[in-house]
């Protein structure tokens, strides 16, 4: 199973909410063809729209309606696309669907137990989780059909996107720094990470007042090597260092000493010595990475034109 569809199939582990279960139908929301949507999945969406909103962090919320409306356009959108499933009559094979959920737990490292152990905390008996699949695979089918099979990117697109996106895949940015390292025990009583957080800022207003910093690192730091190197971090680049001091030196000018910065060793007092371009990465390396972004932008301009054309074409009546 290609990338594009291990991506669907374990998303829908992972992001699909759960089925209903028998609840009663309360209204019709909208008639799409001969199809009903009922007011209890639209709430259903809604809820759903909201869960979405939560994780991409604060912001302001749309009102009740308005989240309906969104609802109501998203769950027409799914009518008419299961309609065209039937239409073109697209099934997806017994074999294809049992090889796609081992691919699911095999990325995920998950035995069949688990697995179902994981869709019973969502609300998802086994055999929920199969349809639920079967249904995203099959509309993974009719895109590459009637959308992803159409579109082409062409390698002049592909340059020029990289020619006018050097910031993203062209030079990357080294540091050269050096380090006076406070070392602080694991289990250490506060008094005692109080007291050496002193003596590291009596060291650091050394340092800012002009004074060697190689030298200050020979004589202060607890790194067993700086007796020798003068606490030389070499040269790194960002992804090289631990979090923490790659945060530190990512916002300092060369010559710029940090405050101490907390890690899980202790404190450490950096020093930038220099921040330089690397080569641009070659557009070789980097082409097949950007035509898999066009084709997946494309598919999905493509498809979203492509919905707005079956609304056109569609019987749609709105209740709610």
């Amino acid at each position: 199973m290609n990338k594009f569809l291990l991506y669907f199939a374990v998303s829908v582990l992972f992001i699909c909410p759960a089925a209903a279960k028998g609840e009663l139908i309360t209204a019709v929301a909208a008639i799409v063809n001969d199809d009903v949507i009922t007011t209890l999945e639209v709430q259903k969406e809604t809820d759903q729209i909201i869960k979405e909103m939560e994780k991409k962090g604060p912001a302001e919320t749309p009102d009740k309606a308005a989240l309906r409306k969104i609802a109501l356009d998203r769950l027409i959108d799914k009518k008419l696309v299961e309609q065209k499933i039937k239409e073109l009559d697209i099934k997806v094979p017994e074999e294809e669907l049992r090889q796609s959920i081992e691919d699911v737990k095999k990325q995920n490292n998950l035995t069949q137990e688990a697995l179902v152990a994981a869709l019973a905390g969502q609300g998802l008996s086994f055999e929920q989780y199969k349809t639920q699949l079967r249904e995203q695979l099959e509309r993974l089918r009719l895109m590459s059909q009637e959308v992803r099979s159409k579109i082409q990117v062409g390698e002049r697109e592909i340059r020029e996107y990289y020619e006018a996106n050097h910031n993203r895949y062209g030079e990357e940015e080294f540091f050269r720094a050096r380090h006076i390292f406070f070392k602080v025990g694991k289990d250490a009583p506060e008094s005692e990470a109080a007291k050496v957080m002193t003596t590291a800022t009596q060291v650091l207003q050394e340092a800012r007042s002009g004074k060697d910093f190689a030298e200050l690192a020979r004589q202060f730091s607890d790194d067993p090597a700086a007796k020798k190197d003068g606490g030389d971090l070499g040269t790194f680049k960002k992804g090289d260092m631990i979090g923490e001091i790659e945060a530190a030196v990512s916002g300092m000018k060369p010559g710029e000493v940090s405050d101490p910065v907390k890690t899980a060793a202790g404190f450490h007092i950096i020093k930038l010595e220099e921040r330089s371009k690397g080569k641009p990465r070659p557009f070789e390396e980097v082409k097949a990475e950007i035509e898999d972004l066009l084709y997946k932008k494309k598919s999905e301009e493509r498809f979203n034109q492509w919905v707005n054309d079956l609304r056109k074409g569609a019987a749609i009546e709105i209740k709610l």
